[in-house]
């Protein structure tokens, strides 16, 4: 796994994206390139992104559709949005529909950089919410992170692996909200490119065998269609 932050770069502007590709490059970013609406949010399907750079105006789907698209799906990724427009509009409009950032060409590359920084280290503390400590007891269950082991409701110890720790954590420290397929993916199994698979769901079930009063009926562990996974207290 790749530890360098990606940057999905959204641009159709060929001399411009060179420039933009070869200047983060030389600063240590990973970049992925996509020239319109459609590739972007293709490329955010399928692979995670630590920032997103993205022009307004774009062939097809616009910057500030594609925006409002990936907050649609849940997607929390910090957006810059790049525009040839000064209209005060069009800057609200932009972090209306969920952009972070907003700068306007021609922009100064040292101030692109600063920008993208700042919302780098500011999604990584989002990241890292509150932990959920060593142990964790909700209903009959106690869960030791440390110890890699559970108390279930009737009393039987359980061996917990790896990533099954990974994952009871990541969703605790987030408890309440949708927890993402991508991010969990991301976090727990440190896939940058997304695989097809079901393994989210099999731990999941896991759980609900383990923790569950009903695991056909579950009160903690929940399947959010098409978007993710949720615990709830």
């Amino acid at each position: 796994m790749s530890s360098k932050i990606s940057i999905l770069l959204v641009e159709d502007e060929d001399n411009l994206h060179e420039a933009l590709k070869l200047n983060l490059e030389l600063e240590g970013y990973e970049i992925t390139s996509a020239f319109d609406g459609t590739q972007a949010l293709k490329a955010i399907q399928s692979e995670y992104f630590d920032l997103i750079i993205l022009d307004v105006m774009l062939p097809g789907i616009d910057g500030i559709s594609v925006t409002e698209t990936i907050r649609v799906q849940n997607n929390d990724v910090p957006i810059l949005i790049l525009s040839a427009r000064n209209a005060s509009a069009d800057r609200v409009l932009g972090l209306k529909k969920g952009a972070d950032d907003y700068l306007t060409k021609p922009f100064n590359l040292e101030e692109l950089l600063l920008r993208i920084q700042k919302l780098v280290e500011k999604n990584k503390k989002m990241q890292e919410k509150d932990s959920a400590g060593d142990v964790y007891s909700f209903g009959k269950n106690t869960i030791d992170f440390k110890a890699q082991e559970a108390v279930t409701k009737k009393g039987e110890r359980i061996q917990l692996s790896k990533k099954e720790v990974m994952l009871l954590k990541l969703l605790i420290e987030n408890r309440n909200e949708v927890v993402t397929r991508e991010k969990i993916l991301q976090a727990v199994w440190g896939y940058n490119v997304y695989p097809t698979t079901r393994t989210i769901d099999n731990f999941v079930l896991n759980f609900r065998k383990y923790f569950e009063d009903d695991s056909r009926n579950p009160k903690y562990f929940h399947s959010v269609r098409g978007v993710g996974y949720k615990y709830t207290e």
